[in-house]
């Protein structure tokens, strides 16, 4: 896994060891900045459920003003913080080793402009993250969000949370959806 462009371009990221987690493929994660590309320079982006912190890591190389990095997981904060320190990330980067629903809370930002999550497939729990971020005060009408997730993952109930599907991505076995709140 590498920083795919910008000012950490070629720079190869570590990954936890294991299988708790599933860094994006190269190719999908150049797709999904190709399309985000416009809203990156200095945006506030969230990593949700984080793992290597290469999401977050790319929207910083790629001129993000600032990124948080969610993740419980020690491994994955450990391997978060090294990826950060080699590509001198660390001082606009704020790291969470707590689980997503504690560290929404703790995020003090006026506005967030892309908030980004690759939860585990197949348990629902974008939905609980989805109904947290709708009472988030930096999470408006022009925050983007964009889920990860399985191919065969259902997002018909977003609507009733106050979300509009924006756009969908498919992949070979997963998908991005985007999103934004709708007017209340």
């Amino acid at each position: 896994m590498r920083v795919i462009a910008g000012t950490a371009r070629s720079m190869p990221l570590k990954t936890p060891a294991g299988m708790d987690t599933r860094p994006t493929q190269d190719r999908i994660k150049e797709t999904l900045f190709n399309i985000l590309q416009g809203d990156i320079p200095e945006c506030v982006f969230v990593d949700i459920f984080a793992g290597s912190g290469g999401i977050g890591i790319e929207a910083l190389s790629r001129g993000a003003r600032k990124a948080y990095f969610i993740d419980n997981s020690a491994a994955a904060n450990a391997c978060i913080n090294e990826n950060l320190a080699f590509t001198k990330f660390t001082d606009r980067a704020i790291v969470f080793k707590t689980d997503a629903a504690s560290a929404i809370y703790n995020i003090f930002e006026k506005h967030v402009d892309i908030i980004f999550m690759d939860p585990p497939y197949e348990k629902g729990i974008e939905k609980s993250i989805l109904e947290l971020l709708k009472n988030a005060k930096y999470c408006d009408e022009e925050t983007l969000i964009i889920v990860e997730a399985d191919l065969h993952t259902d997002f018909d109930y977003v609507t009733d949370l106050g979300y509009e599907i924006t756009r969908v991505k498919e992949y070979k076995n997963n998908k991005h959806v985007f999103l934004r709140k709708t007017e209340q």
